[in-house]
């Protein structure tokens, strides 16, 4: 039986009906979002709307999308004939069949901009970790079998040393300005070249070829968006190019680079170390070699982990979900 809870707004007017997966659990909405949230729009979970199809189906006008989820497929689209926005979290619209939505024409937005400050402190922090062995080292520090500090135990120096930086949009960009606060010397390559005057602010030089990129590079750090044509951009060919005494780091999407490579690459020592937030799939199988490996850093996904960047890309999503139902140009549309 439906629960009819009260939808009407500040005047006295019904709330829009927005789809969520859940609230709180695994993939659901924060709580501390939720007075926020439903102050706007009245919000169904994915529960409530199967228990309650008919006569919630043309209520529905926006779906907002936390954790990739609620997942969108053509059978959910075709008992939704009302739905006009569909709001994702964060940069990557990978999980979104953009054709599809548009041919019921359905509007998508996403939070580009707003994730990009935390994730490339991320990129850094993750080249530090790597770089100076924290993980190893906070390990060492606390284990209850260490007698000394071995004198010999050596991490690799930041400063001076060479960065590379494939996918220099907003965050690829804004890792290269914190890798200029330690004297890094940075190399990019991207499909299209930045002004001259934003390579002179951070000391970028361009790479045209990623091949050039991968030979010079101390670190090696990934900022691109999932795409077909970056699906295992790389692979055994492109760490073989890297130095052996290089480290591949990910921030950008674990299909980005071919994980049985890496692991060969990581065995073998063709590079020296990885540093990644992301994997595929999250999480890796317990048993997943990467798990093993002392020259790797893993954490789970969290780029844009930070509590005010979270309720900043929340916001946002409300703001296109408004917009859009109000007949609005849709700030940040993501566009087929």
């Amino acid at each position: 039986m439906w629960k009819h809870f009260s939808h009407q707004g500040m005047e006295g007017q019904e709330l829009p009906y927005v789809l969520v997966d859940s609230i709180g659990e695994r993939f659901g909405v924060y709580e501390d979002h939720l007075e926020f949230l439903k102050k706007r729009f009245h919000l169904i979970t994915m529960k409530e709307y199967l228990e309650n199809k008919m006569f919630l189906s043309k209520k529905v006008r926006a779906i907002y999308i936390w954790y990739h989820r609620p997942a969108i497929n053509e059978e959910l689209l075709q008992s939704l004939p009302n739905l006009k926005v569909v709001a994702s979290a964060g940069v990557g619209i990978d999980h979104l069949d953009l054709k599809l939505l548009s041919s019921y024409g359905v509007k998508v937005s996403n939070t580009p901009f707003v994730v990009s400050t935390d994730t490339a402190d991320m990129g850094m922090a993750l080249l530090l970790a790597s770089a100076r062995r924290l993980v190893e080292g906070h390990e060492m520090a606390v284990s209850p079998d260490t007698e000394y500090f071995p004198a010999d135990w050596l991490g690799v120096e930041v400063s001076g040393a060479t960065l590379g930086i494939l996918g220099m949009g907003t965050i690829g960009y804004k890792v290269a300005e914190r890798a200029k606060a330690f004297e890094m010397k940075i190399l990019y390559h991207n499909r299209n070249q930045r002004k001259k005057e934003e390579e002179s602010a951070v000391g970028a030089i361009y790479c045209k070829k990623i091949d050039d990129l991968l030979q010079q590079s101390d670190f090696v750090l990934l900022a691109v968006t999932l795409t077909p044509q970056t699906h295992k951009l790389i692979g055994k060919r492109e760490l073989e190019l890297m130095k052996p005494t290089a480290t591949l780091i990910n921030i950008s999407r674990g299909l980005v680079v071919d994980q049985d490579a890496l692991v060969e690459a990581l065995q073998n020592k063709v590079i020296k170390a990885a540093a990644l937030d992301v994997t595929y799939p999250e999480p890796l199988p317990r048993d997943h070699p990467l798990l093993k490996l002392k020259n790797v850093v893993i954490t789970p996904h969290i780029g844009s982990a930070t509590k005010k960047t979270r309720w900043v890309m929340m916001e946002e999503m409300v703001e296109s979900i408004e917009a859009g139902l109000a007949g609005l140009p849709i700030p940040r549309e993501v566009l087929p």
